[in-house]
C-alpha cells in the first residue's frame, strides 16, 4: 500500500488511526501539531510543526501518496482562529499536495456544515449546507476547497462529515449520530484503497437505527457500516440528556444553541 500521511495525530480520532491502520498494512506518516509526537509503535514515522508553513506542509507530504487530513480547530471558537487553522491551513495543505503531487486529499468535514437542520426527518448526501456556527462555515469552505482542488487540479478529494466519533455513545444524541471506532477505521481504509473518486463527500456515521442521515453507507468506496448505537439505547436512555431545548431541536446539537437568538429577540420580531 502506498504511504497515507495523517494530521491531527495528536487527537483522540488520530491516535485511535495511528493504532489501527498499520494493522491493515498501512504505512503511516503521522503529524502532531506543534509538540512533538511520542511514537506509538516501534518504528512509526512521526513529526510536528505548524501547517502554515509551506516547509512544515513539505515534510508531511514528501513522498506520500493519499493524506487524511484531520488537523484544525475541532469546537466553536472565535472566527480569527477558525481562520487560521481551518483555512489558511488547509490551503497550505492542498499547495503542498500540487508540489508533491499527493493523489488525493482525505479532509475532515463536519455534521456541523448541517447542525443547522431541524431533527425528526433524515438529510441526504446533497442536502445544501446549514452550518451552526464558525466551524461548520470553516467545513462548508473545505469542501469547496476540495472540490475546487479537484476540478482545477486533479486532486482527488474526500470530505468526511464526521459524526460524533467514539468508542462508545455516551448521550441521547449519539443514537444518532454516533461513528464507532471499528466504523471509523474501516471508513479510512475504504477512503484510502478506492478508486477513481473525483470528489466526493461521505458521511461519517455508523448505521444507527435513529439516524439524522440516510444512507448511511457509501457504495462509491465500498463503506458499508455495521455498528450501530440502539444497543446502547436502554443504558442512554436512563441518563439525562446533557444538551438544552434548543440544542435537542436542531442537528448539531450544542453548537446550534451556542450564541443563539431566540425568535423573539431577532430584527422584525416585537
Amino acid at each position: 500500500m502506498s504511504k497515507v500521511a495523517l494530521s491531527g495525530a495528536s487527537g483522540n480520532m488520530g491516535r485511535m488511526l495511528r493504532v489501527e491502520l498499520p494493522k491493515h498494512g498501512v504505512s503511516l506518516r503521522s503529524a502532531g501539531g506543534t509538540k512533538p509526537l511520542e511514537p506509538l509503535h516501534a518504528g512509526e514515522d512521526v513529526m510536528h510543526g505548524d501547517l502554515r508553513d509551506p516547509a512544515v506542509v513539505d515534510r508531511l507530504l514528501e513522498g506520500v501518496d493519499v493524506l487524511i487530513h484531520m488537523a484544525g480547530t475541532s469546537v466553536e471558537r472565535p472566527l480569527p482562529e477558525i481562520i487560521e487553522n481551518n483555512l489558511v491551513a488547509l490551503h497550505q495543505v492542498y499547495e503542498g499536495a500540487r508540489r508533491h503531487k499527493v493523489r488525493r486529499v482525505v479532509t475532515a468535514s463536519s455534521n456541523h456544515a448541517f447542525g443547522m437542520y431541524p431533527v425528526g426527518r433524515p438529510i441526504d448526501i446533497g442536502a445544501p449546507y446549514r452550518p451552526d456556527g464558525f466551524y461548520g462555515v470553516s467545513k462548508v469552505w473545505g469542501e469547496a476547497m476540495a472540490q475546487m482542488y479537484w476540478d482545477k487540479h486533479g486532486i482527488e478529494g474526500i470530505a468526511l462529515r464526521i459524526w460524533s466519533c467514539g468508542a462508545r455513545p455516551t448521550e441521547f444524541r449519539h443514537l444518532s449520530t454516533w461513528l464507532g471506532h471499528e466504523d471509523t477505521v474501516q471508513l479510512m481504509l475504504c477512503c484510502i484503497r478506492a478508486q477513481d473518486v473525483g470528489f466526493l463527500p461521505v458521511w461519517g456515521i455508523s448505521n444507527n437505527t435513529r439516524s439524522y442521515v440516510r444512507p448511511v453507507a457509501c457504495e462509491r468506496i465500498g463503506y458499508r457500516p455495521t455498528q450501530n448505537a440502539e444497543d446502547y439505547a436502554a443504558e442512554i436512555l436512563k441518563l439525562k440528556n446533557p444538551i438544552d431545548a434548543v440544542g435537542q431541536k436542531h442537528m448539531g446539537g450544542a453548537f446550534a444553541s451556542a450564541d443563539y437568538t431566540p425568535p423573539e429577540g431577532r430584527p422584525g420580531r416585537p
